[in-house]
């Protein structure tokens, strides 16, 4: 470690103008006019995603009205947008435990990241509470009475982890310790910059250890309860990694996103061309992670060809009318293709513009991975991308821009007295 002493002071603080603050609040409004219009053309029977729905006539697990919809919507953009959020804290922990000191110059962005945590977990929260009965197929009681018709062995055997109060105390434990734990990481990381020394560097050190340790357990949790639980009757071992996979990808792509536009706004003069580039390769190297993940799920479930594990893939390419199987291969396009034929190149990864579209795409394309895994199970047929999804994520992610800069106004762009500056100020991979 270098010595305090020695780092250069650089001053750099993050400007959230009032045009900034205007476009996301024109952003946010017009997510919800959108909602609005796109809840209006459902309801009334004007999208053919509806027609066709009540023409399948499918279950309770495949809700038929337009609340469902639009419950599972807030559900999909509350996962994702949690998963967004908690990989800013994920990122600095793992790279506290390495010692990796290339990644300080732009420590400030994952670190403003988790500051969306309590509204995800509230959106949570409330969609479960007011909508859960319809988006979870286990929360209907006549499945659990042996002398109920509805009656099923299978959910009735998971009842002692599936029940509405363990899910609920579990909701709520997740997002307050992921919260606890950056809230502890954030107050010392800006003492540091107050008063420097290496107290609050070796506090931040322990606690993220702390987090990764607890994010190791609650990660595939988590996803158990969020996603995979939806689909009751099926399940994955690999379910836990490959959602992680999902999320710490997006979270990559968003603070690669964030460092380049920040750049080109005049800020993070600290960051080099070295930076962006080991940022692209973890873009390029998380996504093909995904991806491996992804098809080892698929080959597996593929090649045991049992009736309960394969249904998941069978509903997502031809069930429901087919009108998943687009999202399906999309999602390989964006989560895949794309970034990997974009970042492969050496000086791809050093340019701002490829990066963009890389992570852009890797965004997008996530954003698409969790409606393929959300949406089958809890509307079904009645499903679609139309003016209620795009306007649920545009509005999503107009809050979370807004939450995310608040943050950055709130400290040095530059960690200034973290022991490692030096280190990543002289950033040089050949």
């Amino acid at each position: 470690m270098a010595s305090v002493h020695s780092i250069p002071s650089i001053e750099e603080q993050f400007d959230f103008t009032s045009k900034a603050k205007r476009n996301l609040l024109i952003g946010g409004v017009l997510g919800i006019v959108l909602i609005l219009v796109g809840i209006f053309l459902i309801s009334s029977g004007g999208g053919h995603e509806a027609a066709h729905g009540a023409a399948e006539g499918h279950g309770e697990s495949h809700g038929g009205s337009w609340m469902t919809r639009v419950w599972a919507n807030l559900w999909l953009n509350g996962v994702y947008f949690t998963g967004m959020a908690v990989i800013g804290m994920f990122f600095i922990s793992y790279n506290y435990l390495a010692e990796s000191g290339w990644t300080v110059a732009f420590k400030r962005i994952p670190e403003a990241m988790p500051a969306f945590l309590p509204i995800a977990g509230a959106v949570l929260l409330i969609t479960f509470l007011l909508g859960g009965h319809d988006l979870f197929h286990w929360t209907h009681s006549d499945l659990y009475d042996p002398n109920s018709e509805h009656f099923d062995p299978i959910i009735n055997g998971k009842k002692g982890y599936l029940n509405t109060p363990f899910f609920l105390v579990r909701l709520v434990l997740y997002f307050a310790l992921w919260y606890y734990l950056w809230t502890v990481v954030r107050k010392a990381s800006l003492e540091e910059d107050r008063i420097g020394g290496l107290d609050n560097y070796h506090r931040s050190f322990k606690f993220a250890v702390i987090f990764l340790v607890v994010f190791g357990v609650t990660s595939s949790t988590s996803a158990w309860d969020f996603v995979m639980s939806i689909d009751t009757h099926w399940f994955s071992t690999m379910f836990g990694w490959y959602t992680l996979a999902s999320w710490h990808v997006t979270g990559l792509a968003f603070i690669t996103l964030s460092v380049v536009t920040l750049r080109e706004m005049g800020y993070l003069k600290a960051v080099n061309e070295s930076h962006l580039h080991d940022l692209g390769k973890f873009v390029f190297a998380f996504s093909i992670f995904w991806t491996y993940v992804w098809f080892a799920q698929f080959l597996l479930i593929y090649y045991a060809n049992m009736p309960e594990e394969t249904i998941y893939f069978i509903e997502r390419l031809s069930g429901h009318g087919g009108i998943f199987n687009t999202p399906f291969w999309v999602n390989l396009i964006l989560n895949f293709v794309i970034p990997f034929l974009v970042l492969m190149p050496r000086d791809s990864k050093r340019t701002g513009i490829l990066l963009k579209v890389a992570c852009v795409s890797v965004i997008l394309g996530h954003y698409i991975d969790f409606y393929n895994n959300i949406m089958p199970g809890t509307v079904g047929a009645n499903s679609g991308i139309g003016l209620l999804e795009v306007g649920c994520f545009v509005l999503f992610f107009c809050a979370f821009i807004w939450v995310f800069a608040t943050q950055l106004t709130k400290a040095n762009l530059v960690p200034k007295h973290h022991p490692m500056l030096e280190e990543s100020l002289h950033h040089d991979i050949a």
